[in-house]
């Protein structure tokens, strides 16, 4: 089968396409043609080893100290079960299915084989493969957090980063959940994340908002690109703070945790079950949940598509057609 692979780490032209064997589904796996996959920015990080110094170690044992562990990229994908091992259960030959994989990536190639009971889910019925595929990661992102700060009807939401992938999907779930939103992102995207249903919209490059006479129950910052003390400013008394690309916190963080009520959520991996794409399927089937797909890529282009990734301004994801 075709697969991008690389061989080390380095720029977008360290991704190669090349030949490699096929899987087998265990007895307990499924084999999905893959029909879509993505490139986000965890693809980016993890291609260029670029992390948070305070990660720097905990990534090497991951990925690998001289070069990957695991060759093939690709976090997310969307296919077709075309076989499936002796002992499954839960799907058979045909299903439409879409999954993360961020347990040992693999998603930028024809097939791969996943665990049945790991984050694999029925595709929702109303969507292509396309856009199915661009859900695994941001959404169940989002999700996983809005969950753990509890927001509730009512309650005021900022998300910064409005416009990206999980911040796209924070914006929806949080407005589904009843919370009052509000969005801050670029110029261009501010009628996109209206779109969204944000009940307001701040232009980062027009207006700061942490100057603004508001307050909020939740801050959710989705591209780490805020100030923490201009987040805290804003930040309500008992609020919390959520930040999806930390994964320890800042001197700063830890003051506010000691000397204040207020909550700090830093990055997490989420739980690797099909609970939450199962919920995320019947939002999209209640067309309560919209994917935003900034571009179209197929698999021989994924270096383009790593190059446009890499200049940090894409809006909501980039899908590459497998």
């Amino acid at each position: 089968m075709k697969a991008i692979i690389y061989e080390s780490y380095g720029p977008p032209n360290v991704l190669q396409m090349k030949q490699v064997e096929k899987p087998f589904p265990k007895d307990h796996e499924i084999l999905i043609k893959v029909k879509a996959t993505t490139v986000t920015v965890a693809d980016i990080r993890s291609r260029s080893f670029t992390v948070p110094p305070a990660f720097w170690l905990p990534a090497r044992i991951t990925l690998g100290f001289l070069k990957p562990k695991k060759e093939i990229l690709g976090m997310e994908l969307a296919g077709e079960v075309e076989a499936i091992g002796k002992n499954v259960k839960r799907f058979k030959e045909g299903d439409q299915v879409f999954a993360a994989t961020l347990a040992d990536f693999g998603a930028y190639a024809e097939y791969k084989c996943l665990p049945e009971d790991g984050p694999v889910s029925i595709k929702p019925r109303n969507i292509t493969y396309a856009e199915a595929a661009a859900i695994p990661i941001g959404a169940r992102t989002a999700l996983n957090f809005l969950r753990k700060a509890n927001v509730q009807e009512g309650q005021k939401v900022l998300v910064y980063g409005a416009s990206g992938s999980v911040g796209s999907y924070a914006v929806q779930i949080a407005k589904y959940f009843g919370a009052i939103v509000t969005g801050v992102c670029s110029t261009r995207n501010v009628q996109l994340v209206k779109s969204l249903g944000a009940d307001q919209v701040i232009d980062y490059t027009a207006q700061d908002f942490s100057e603004i006479d508001e307050t909020y129950d939740v801050i959710f910052e989705a591209v780490n690109k805020s100030s923490f003390s201009a987040c805290m400013k804003v930040l309500k008394i008992d609020g919390i703070y959520i930040n999806i690309t930390e994964p320890l916190p800042s001197v700063e963080m830890l003051w506010a945790q000691m000397t204040s009520k207020k909550k700090i959520l830093l990055s997490r991996n989420s739980p690797e079950t099909a609970e939450a794409l199962n919920f995320l399927k019947e939002l999209v089937e209640m067309e309560k949940l919209k994917i935003v797909i900034d571009r179209y890529y197929n698999l021989d282009e994924i270096i383009e598509a790593h190059k446009y990734v890499e200049e940090g301004h894409k809006r909501g994801n980039v899908v590459v057609k497998v």
